[in-house]
């Protein structure tokens, strides 16, 4: 068996991107990244493959000798790990996924590597195990992508003795260095939408207790009702999901003419629902979504929503990352990125 050969750095020439090379082979963005930075996972044979097309399409593998002088030079390469909870990847190409690939690419950019790892249910609620690449020595950071155990977070933040930057999940006093979306404006102006189109009767599906991401959105969802002194149904506030994650949710017998949904997901659940008790989406009742994002292999419900900048939130958590492995002192508190409103066709307009 061959000695796997570790790619030290790839430097992007041209306007050629991972992107071009992996739609090339007919792989994903994050084997083409794997293979060029001689992470596990990738067969020799494929790796030597991507290694031939991304050197004939302008890409330039770096030698050991130059990555050494780069160092020399105060230009040193990471490893930042990515840790993803278990729940999450349980249904469909989740939305995490999506953000480790955006971060696994933005990492090359950087000159780093990005080594995801998958948080057990078992490690995270019970043994509180630490990532094998924290024990092990492996990164030189963490990034945690979404909600997981508090119990867990803070001894990872007690113990790790690497920066830990939490992605799309903040918590005053234990996941204070974080990146989220301006999820209670875009849900603001979600529901503000709504009344704009004279739909003023409204729910909100998603169980405000799960994340905070959640709760921000309600929180948004309930400045938009208030401001136009609307009353908020205990009926129509529907929990999505159990204590572990799994969606799912049951629906009143009389219904609000619309609903501010915690994301597409539940929008999209939402309307195949509303569709089995006779109701038609926007004709009868009107449905917002957030994310801009369905899992591959759902049909396009065509879901007015927020889109969350995804590839700016992993740039900022990378650079926040970074600054903090260089400097302990820099890249601290939360950072919020916006994002915007997209009108589909969910919405009754006026």
């Amino acid at each position: 068996m061959k000695k796997i050969k570790r790619i030290d750095e790839v430097k992007k020439m041209g306007k050629v991107r991972l992107a071009d090379i992996a739609k090339k082979v007919g792989v994903s963005t994050v084997t083409v990244h794997n293979a060029l930075a001689g992470n596990k996972g990738v067969s020799e044979e494929l790796r030597e493959k991507i290694q031939s097309v991304a050197s004939e399409m302008g890409y330039q593998i770096l030698s050991e000798r130059k990555q050494k002088a780069r160092e020399a030079a105060g230009e040193a390469s990471y490893t930042v790990g990515v840790l993803i909870a278990e729940n999450y990847l349980a249904q469909y190409e989740t939305f995490y996924w999506k953000m480790y690939q955006e971060l696994a690419v933005a990492a090359t950019e950087k000159r780093c590597f990005a080594a995801v790892e998958i948080l057990r249910k078992e490690d995270e609620r019970n043994t509180l195990k630490l990532p094998a690449c924290v024990e092990e020595n492996k990164v030189d950071g963490l990034i945690v992508l979404g909600k997981i155990n508090k119990e867990y977070i803070v001894k990872l933040t007690e113990t790790a003795r690497i920066p830990v930057v939490f992605l799309d999940y903040y918590d005053k006093d234990f996941a204070k260095d974080a990146v989220v979306t301006d999820n209670f404006y875009g849900t603001y102006l979600l529901t503000e939408f709504m009344f704009e189109q004279e739909i003023e009767e409204l729910g909100f599906v998603g169980s405000i207790y799960s994340t905070s991401s959640i709760m921000d959105r309600y929180c948004g969802f309930l400045k938009a009702m208030m401001s136009h002194k609307k009353e908020i149904k205990p009926q129509w506030l529907i929990e999505d999901r159990g204590e572990l994650g799994q969606m799912g949710f049951k629906l009143p017998k009389r219904l609000p003419k619309g609903f501010v949904c915690s994301c597409d997901l539940a929008a999209y659940m939402l309307i195949d629902k509303l569709n089995e008790r006779g109701y038609k989406v926007p004709e009868d009742i009107s449905v917002v979504g957030f994310d801009n994002y369905l899992y591959p292999g759902l049909a396009d419900r065509e879901i007015t929503t927020y889109e969350v900048n995804t590839k700016a939130m992993t740039k900022v958590a990378l650079e926040k990352v970074l600054k903090q492995i260089k400097n302990p002192k820099r890249g601290h508190g939360m950072d919020i990125v916006s994002g915007h409103m997209v009108i589909k066709k969910s919405v009754k307009l006026k």
